[in-house]
């Protein structure tokens, strides 16, 4: 189990350094949309959705855990936007 452990922790701090990337993109996203009104996407939010279960299956990752996830994370990624988008232009 301890060695389980070790692995699950090496992943989540990888995983850490990705999401802070990703956050980086966010930052950019809302330096560059010229208005608050499209930093919420609907139709972007649905083309992630499917671009990340299309590369669950391969993967391995089982849709049940891909999709609610990646909606909880796009949906702290607009959070994050919007507040950047308003710290730098409001």
């Amino acid at each position: 189990m301890a060695e389980v452990r070790q692995g699950v922790d090496a992943l989540d701090r990888a995983l850490v350094v990705l999401l802070a990337e990703r956050q980086r993109y966010m930052d950019a996203a809302a330096r560059i949309k010229p208005s608050r009104d499209v930093v919420h996407d609907d139709a972007r939010i649905e083309d992630v959705v499917r671009k990340v279960l299309a590369a669950a299956g391969p993967a391995g990752l089982s849709p049940d855990i891909a999709e609610p996830v990646w909606r909880t994370l796009i949906d702290r990624c607009i959070a994050h936007e919007f507040a950047q988008w308003d710290r730098t232009r409001g």
